[in-house]
């Protein structure tokens, strides 16, 4: 595949996984005290709940505009990990296995995209490829 094309499959891949991230994102502000609840029960405090939406939101936007989408994508990862760590560790109930493995499986394709890099259909792709994004 040329190099156009490969980026395009970076653009859709960058778009699905932050889809994810946005629609999570913004199911906590529609569900705020649901998701707040969810997360004293699990032993974190509530008050990271905002930081939780900004991460899965500012992030996800990121990798759609394509632009940091390296440090997006790390951020997401580890956000991803951390989650799985501290909500879906009950290995014994079957469907808390599968969040489980959900969520490593997505750090995985974030760790992927981020020694990828983003691909040209992208501010970062474009400032790398020595296109001129800035004026200079």
């Amino acid at each position: 595949m040329d190099e156009t094309g490969n980026s395009s499959v970076l653009l859709v891949a960058r778009c699905l996984l932050a889809g994810l991230f946005l629609w999570s994102g913004i199911g906590k502000i529609a569900g705020y005290d649901e998701a707040g609840q969810f997360m004293v029960q699990h032993g974190t405090i509530g008050l990271l709940l905002p930081v939780a939406i900004v991460v899965e939101i500012g992030a996800a936007f990121l990798l759609i505009v394509g632009w940091k989408v390296r440090f997006a994508a790390v951020a997401l990862a580890g956000f991803c990990i951390v989650t799985a760590l501290l909500f879906h560790a009950n290995f014994t109930d079957r469907a808390q296995m599968v969040h489980f493995l959900k969520n490593v499986a997505l750090a995985g394709g974030l760790l992927a995209l981020y020694v990828s890099g983003p691909g040209r259909m992208s501010f970062d792709g474009a400032d790398e490829s020595g296109d001129q994004v800035d004026g200079r």
